[in-house]
């Protein structure tokens, strides 16, 4: 037993190594994609199509078998179709790694200094407003029953959508990355007894949706013009634009390093002890900046 097992890895090659974990590191994050997500179901269902197919072809069901082996050359561009949006998730996240984070921290900046530029407007003016910004946990079914934007993040674009006069001002809008995915969205009320009875409505929805998720949520209030930032439930109120500005780096700052962390223990546990020094010190750019 022990030869037959010397012999197998004697066959193996360091390239085998690699493709066998790009294989399972790409299977990894495409479950992680679709977890929780209608797609998913849609797998499943794919799953179950491939073993009706293997077992017809066992048990000699010769119809049944013909049937769904002439159904396979629709199922690459039904594909396409039904994951369209994860694909197109995907293909965004590939530029989501550590060698590209400077990039990505300076156009989140930008983001950042929209948003908060426009929630400083109608504040000013009074106008209510509620943002919603996703991070991990994903926001599709909110998305869906909302107004599809899929919008560039600009201060006139959001100040625009929550004048009075707009179709969609009285919703949530959904923001993705560094996109505007939706408008008019409605999100769950917080059903929590030890919320005061002066919060309105959309302050009431900030709270339930980041009860529910890990978003962060920004209120505008109609009636006093002050700005609040809901998370993981908890309601901080009466920040001016330093204030929120402060909050809003700092949450994402946290979440960029931990991401960052993450992909640097995957990079370094692929080299030997004495290399993970010096891959932590390219990957993190304290080489570069020497």
């Amino acid at each position: 037993m022990m030869g037959f097992i010397q012999d197998i890895l004697k066959e193996i090659r360091w390239q085998d190594i690699i493709d066998i974990l790009i294989i399972t590191f790409v299977f990894y994050r495409l479950l992680l994609l679709i977890k929780g997500t209608r797609a998913f179901q849609m797998l499943m269902g794919l799953i179950i199509l491939f073993i009706a197919y293997v077992v017809s072809k066992w048990a000699g069901l010769y119809t049944l078998e013909w049937l769904i082996q002439s159904l396979w050359s629709y199922i690459v561009l039904a594909l396409i179709i039904l994951f369209q949006p994860e694909i197109r998730r995907a293909l965004a996240q590939m530029g989501q790694n550590p060698l590209t984070q400077r990039l990505i921290s300076i156009e989140e900046s930008k983001n950042i200094e929209e948003i908060i530029r426009a929630c400083v407007s109608l504040a000013n003016k009074k106008i209510g407003a509620i943002l919603v910004i996703e991070r991990n946990t994903q926001l599709r079914d909110l998305v869906e029953m909302g107004i599809p934007l899929d919008a560039r993040i600009t201060k006139e674009l959001l100040t625009s959508i929550f004048l009075p006069y707009s179709p969609i001002h009285d919703g949530a809008i959904i923001i993705n990355g560094d996109r505007i995915a939706a408008g008019g969205c409605f999100l769950p009320l917080t059903l929590s007894p030890n919320i005061s009875k002066s919060l309105g409505t959309r302050h009431r929805a900030a709270i339930g949706v980041t009860e529910e998720t890990d978003a962060v949520a920004i209120v505008v209030s109609e009636e006093t013009g002050t700005i609040s930032v809901s998370i993981g439930g908890d309601l901080t109120r009466d920040l001016d634009a330093a204030a929120l500005r402060r909050l809003l780096t700092r949450i994402f700052q946290r979440e960029r390093k931990k991401e960052r962390n993450h992909w640097l223990g995957k990079i370094e546990s692929l080299f030997p002890r004495r290399m993970k020094e010096s891959i932590r010190k390219i990957v993190t750019g304290e080489e570069l900046s020497k």
